[in-house]
């Protein structure tokens, strides 16, 4: 079954090739790009049940077994990953073609696209840290071409603020790659947790780890180095915005999440104790931002921050079920966040704007999307029956079983907050009266339609997940004793139990 395991990656890279070879062939591009994505769902899909049927699957690249080669793993963490990756790019991707105009399609929109959604596939799957470092820099590379491609002041502002402190958390992840090889002589997931876990080179190896921390912590937008997201999530295409918003900083708490389950999986207290205040601080930091802004993406930019917060809270305390809330949440997250950036792009083709002080009066001229907005707004304020509901239900219920009822109170209070910014976008730009200088929409009846299909699509899912939240609960709890079962994962990608005993005599494989 290895195809499965290549499929996420390899297609919409050999996607991205036929959709430059067609350049400025608008519709072929197009076509290619949303086929592309539905066989990537697809492909995800076939991946996930083989996955959940048959355990975790790994396979060795070019026939060099692990840990000498690279190496492609999926767990179910993984696995639903992809999945909802593949879902959140065929959405973007139908949402591009009302608006992504035909400059930013001639200089390459579509191949990027395509780009981005292969790096991210490969983080989700690479059972490398070096490979994973390379993955980071493909999703680098295609995001800053994506946000630089209209070549307005502001896209390009944004750009810079963007690429600068990435490029900061590169050098750290790099710096932190080679604290890890020069002391345990290894970079494959699997077989650092045999070597990190046996004692070796610890002063090291913890140093590496803290560079990791903070290297993954820039990209996932976390406290206190957070500030270029609501810097930068503003400034290009609205389905730009959209796909980083969904997908872009989960990969970063994905990588926290493998990397201080996996690598460092002996050393609970002290992840517990750098990860608690993080935490929190994400969370509310980011939720007081939202409720200071009066521009829809800036509002939701910072509402990005403040729910990675409720994701980390899996690492802050450490549980089965905290680390069930984290993979939920995760779920959950992806899609109603990235619907929540396609509405805006909705609202602003009807007034020219996302400035709440200019918009207003669309519950009567677009009631239809009034009823698309408060799918996603209400799922991520946390009403029930919605699937944000359940998602900050089990971070409360993992905070109150670890005892832990500050973080539950936190969680309890943003959420608050989160209700309060919504109100205020669903108040200014569908409740109150058109102002007086109201315009018409900048976008024809056929054009809406494209644009609402996708949001349509992504909003049905979130009610879907939350009605239905029982095969979902499933999966993360599946995900969560994966996580919490680092001997299973290393048994799996390093072969039979001789291989790793082996491996567990040797240390490194200098």
């Amino acid at each position: 079954m290895s195809w499965l395991l290549v499929a996420p990656i390899l297609l919409p890279l050999l996607g991205a090739i036929v959709a430059a070879l067609f350049g400025r062939r608008r519709a072929l591009a197009r076509g290619t790009v949303v086929a592309v994505c539905a066989l990537m769902t697809a492909s995800a899909v076939a991946l996930m049940v083989e996955v959940w049927r048959a355990g975790m699957l790994s396979m060795a690249v070019g026939s060099w077994v692990a840990p000498f080669g690279i190496v492609l793993a999926a767990d179910h963490l993984s696995a639903i990953l992809t999945v909802i990756t593949g879902i959140t790019g065929l959405a973007v991707s139908i949402y591009a073609i009302a608006d992504i105009d035909r400059a930013r399609e001639a200089r390459g929109y579509h191949a990027l696209f395509l780009v981005l959604l292969a790096g991210v596939n490969g983080a989700f799957l690479t059972g490398d840290l070096f490979n994973l470092y390379v993955w980071f820099e493909v999703m680098l590379i295609a995001s800053f071409g994506m946000i630089a491609l209209g070549r307005t002041r502001e896209e390009l502002d944004g750009a810079v603020r963007y690429l600068a402190l990435n490029m900061v958390a590169t050098l750290m992840f790099l710096m932190a790659i080679a604290l890890l090889f020069g002391s345990t002589g290894t970079l494959n997931l699997a077989h650092l947790y045999i070597v990190v876990s046996s004692g070796q080179a610890e002063g090291a190896v913890l140093a590496a780890g803290l560079l990791l921390a903070m290297a993954f912590g820039m990209k996932a937008a976390v406290f206190p180095v957070f500030f270029w997201l609501p810097a930068s999530y503003h400034t290009p295409a609205f389905a730009v915005s959209a796909i980083f918003a969904g997908l872009l900083t989960k990969v970063g708490v994905y990588a926290l999440i493998r990397v201080f389950t996996l690598v460092f999986a002996g050393q609970e207290a002290l992840v517990q104790a750098v990860f608690w205040p993080v935490a929190a601080a994400t969370m509310v930091v980011g939720v007081l931002g939202a409720a200071s802004q009066s521009e829809i993406r800036r509002i939701l930019s910072f509402h990005i921050v403040s729910q990675i917060g409720y994701m980390l809270v899996g690492l802050a305390l450490l549980t089965p079920i905290a680390l069930t809330a984290a993979v939920f949440y995760l779920i959950h997250h992806i899609v109603v966040k990235a619907n929540l950036f396609l509405v805006a792009g909705v609202i602003h083709r009807y007034c020219r704007t996302n400035d709440l002080a200019r918009t207003g009066g669309l519950v009567g001229r677009a009631p239809w999307l009034a009823v698309l907005f408060l799918v996603p707004a209400l799922s991520l304020a946390g009403i029930p029956p919605l699937s944000g509901f359940w998602a900050k239900l089990l971070v409360v219920q993992a905070s109150i079983d670890a005892a832990d009822l500050a973080m539950a109170a936190i969680a309890l209070v943003v959420g608050l907050f989160t209700v309060y910014s919504m109100i205020k976008i669903w108040n200014e730009a569908f409740w109150k009266a058109p102002p007086e200088a109201a315009v018409a929409a900048t976008a024809s009846g056929s054009q809406i339609r494209i644009l609402c299909a996708p949001v349509a699509m992504l909003a049905i899912l979130t009610i879907c997940v939350g009605l239905g939240a029982g095969p979902a609960l499933e999966l993360a709890e599946r995900a969560s004793a994966e996580l919490l079962d680092p001997v299973g994962y290393a048994r799996a990608v390093l072969g039979d139990p001789q291989a790793l005993a082996d491996a567990t005599a040797h240390g490194g494989w200098r």
